[in-house]
């Protein structure tokens, strides 16, 4: 098979493919959590042209509590923020890809993490409603530092800023032609850098992009087959966390809406991810998966996790 018909495969990875419940979030462990999902990747490179995106909320929070905490240091904006992580969590992915892709006897497969601006409209509502969680979870509010509104998750409280929606993928040509060469793109880290257009050029925003949807939008617009969003969960409940939580395998579009407006999904985790399936469906995507970290190739197979369809 040729390599520019392999198929494409879009893989998002959640925090949790870096940083795990409970832990630190040292270096050490966030290469080793790496590994679990990476390996699969790898295996599915063989297969697909790979196109990885990931979060960035306990890096981009941790980088904001650094930097309150020394008054001697100019303070930076959460767009330099977010680029900051971009080329630090593409490093490690980009590493322990290619540690695993020699694992398995593949010692040449070109590799590149990508500095990525994602397009927001200046006027989005969101930037009077900050709902995007950073930072590490508290288990109250008085534990938690002082810059930035709360908001309770479904495991505790967490930072919040503003989170519009991604409109377009400014380097998505640079994308397209990449994955044609069948390169593995590492890329719209965190969501991507937030900028606005003014005139010709571009301008940086205070804000924080969902990784899912600008990742459903990035799929968009490059010809994605398949996009898979990963995360702690086996895939999409109802009930979550209840006696009468209840695992869906299959759910249509038509469906899935529904229950996002009768507020059946947490804003801060599920409802994103939910909406960035439907949004790729809904526009001509052929397969969109919510899955757990272990069961990437699974879901792949179509043995696993939650499968939004028309």
């Amino acid at each position: 098979m040729r390599k520019s018909l392999k198929p494409i495969l879009l893989v998002a990875l959640g925090g949790n493919a870096l940083i795990r419940k409970g832990e630190k979030g040292t270096v050490n462990q966030q290469f080793k959590n790496l590994v679990l999902p990476i390996r699969q990747i790898a295996r599915l490179s063989q297969d697909y042209r790979i196109i990885i995106t990931h979060g960035n909320g306990p890096q981009v929070g941790n980088l904001l509590l650094q930097q309150e905490s020394c008054a001697e240091v100019p303070k930076l904006p959460l767009e330099i923020l977010v680029a900051q992580t971009q080329g630090q969590i593409g490093y490690m992915i980009e590493s322990t890809l290619d540690s695993q892709l020699m694992d398995l006897g593949v010692n040449v497969k070109p590799l590149i993490s990508l500095i990525t601006y994602v397009v927001v409209a200046e006027n989005d509502p969101a930037f009077s409603d900050p709902t995007k969680p950073i930072g590490p979870v508290y288990k109250s509010k008085k534990d938690a530092p002082s810059g930035y509104p709360l908001a309770k998750t479904v495991n505790g409280y967490r930072r919040v800023v503003v989170s519009p929606k991604p409109v377009t993928i400014i380097e998505k040509r640079e994308i397209k032609k990449l994955i044609t060469a069948d390169f593995i793109v590492i890329c719209c880290g965190g969501g991507g850098i937030p900028v606005v257009r003014e005139g010709r050029a571009f301008q940086g925003v205070d804000a924080v992009i969902d990784k899912d949807l600008a990742s459903a939008r990035l799929a968009e617009e490059v010809g994605v087959d398949i996009f898979l969003v990963a995360t702690d969960v086996a895939g999409v409940a109802l009930n979550y966390g209840t006696v009468d939580e209840s695992f869906l395998r299959h759910i249509n579009i038509q469906s899935a809406t529904q229950l996002i407006a009768e507020g059946h999904f947490a804003a801060g985790s599920m409802r994103p991810k939910v909406e960035a399936a439907v949004q790729f469906v809904r526009n001509g995507g052929k397969r969109a998966v919510i899955t757990s970290i272990e069961a990437i190739e699974s879901a792949v197979k179509g043995e696993a996790g939650t499968e939004i369809k028309l």
